[in-house]
């Protein structure tokens, strides 16, 4: 299964890859004036136009509320990488990975836009990216990032896919859902009995469940797919706040108990931990202070709080049946 996505998401990667590669070749020549046609930017569009920050921090607080959302789903590399044959060495490796690619593609394509435009040439609803090609030259720019688009929508929707039917496979392992998306290729319940199975049902329970929203969007735009579309909204900040608690946690329970289990071990730990949390509470406090964000964090607060209240209850249950067995079999 991992091979297959890995397979596909290689492809998706490497046209988004190239795209990227070859705009930042040509974005570097133009700040240059190594373009046929074209004059040196240099660092003019930087320094002019009211310099570095012309509007203050209100303008990088707006940015980094759009900035944080597009890191959504980076996680689902450690679930992919967790399937392979050295766990360990491929979590490692993928998380090193991420975070230079981060830092050379989007970091890189940003100081590029920053760099050939001035911002005040940025029009709401086009791409950067299309007037940055067009600044230079280049044909048909618009057509060829519908095309990079296209792609990176593709990608996306294979690493969704990938992810939400292996958390869903999880829930149905530890029984918190229905035990037949156990089922995988071959017949075999769960990947130690199987490895290399598909959790087809939870694929498709995946599948149904997009199709589901794209239906809820086309009958209810503005109000039941509107209330879900904000009630998800901050999720993603919650989800990585609960990975951060919960590695606190298990680390430390781990070191205590099983040194030798941690075959990876997070730098400056704890320090760094408590660092993320802040971090997160930080993007969460910005969001309250927007008017548009606002309701994504009261509802994502809501929907966050049902799903621990839930998780508490279903822990209370479970504690009081080891207890005293009787206790639930009686009702």
């Amino acid at each position: 299964a991992v091979k297959n996505f890995g397979e596909f998401e290689f492809w998706f990667a490497s046209l988004k890859v190239g795209a990227i590669v070859v705009f930042l070749v040509l974005g570097g020549l133009a700040v240059f004036g190594l373009l046929p046609d074209t004059d040196p930017v240099g660092m003019t569009n930087l320094t002019g136009q009211g310099g570095f920050l012309p509007n203050g921090w209100s303008g990088v607080v707006s940015g980094v509320l759009t900035v944080v959302f597009a890191f959504g789903g980076l996680e689902v590399v450690t679930i992919a990488a967790a399937e392979t044959d050295d766990p360990a060495r491929a979590v490692g490796r993928a998380v090193r990975s991420a975070v230079v690619r981060i830092l050379f593609f989007y970091v890189g394509s940003m100081l590029v836009i920053v760099t050939v435009l001035p911002w005040t040439a940025q029009q709401a609803g086009l791409s950067p990216y299309v007037k940055v090609l067009d600044a230079i030259g280049v044909p048909s720019a618009g057509q060829i990032m519908n095309i990079v688009v296209f792609v990176a929508l593709l990608s996306a929707l294979n690493a969704n896919l990938y992810g939400s039917s292996r958390m869903i496979f999880s829930l149905a392992e530890r029984g918190e859902a229905p035990l037949g998306l156990l089922k995988v290729s071959g017949g075999t319940e769960g990947f130690s009995g199987q490895p290399g199975g598909v959790p087809r049902r939870a694929v498709l329970a995946s599948v149904a469940f997009g199709f589901v929203s794209v239906l809820l969007n086309l009958l209810w735009p503005d109000t039941v797919f509107l209330y879900m579309l904000n009630s998800v909204g901050a999720v993603l900040l919650f989800v990585w706040a609960l990975i951060a608690a919960s590695q606190l946690r298990l680390r430390a329970r781990l070191e205590q108990e099983a040194p030798d289990a941690l075959a990876l071990r997070m730098w400056w730990f704890p320090y760094l931990t408590w660092v993320t949390l802040a971090g997160l509470l930080g993007v969460l406090l910005l969001m309250l202070t927007d008017d548009a964000a606002r309701p994504q964090v009261l509802w994502s607060a809501g929907a966050t709080a049902l799903v621990l209240l839930v998780a508490v209850g279903r822990e209370w249950r479970e504690r009081r049946a080891r207890r005293d067995p009787s206790a639930l079999t009686d009702r």
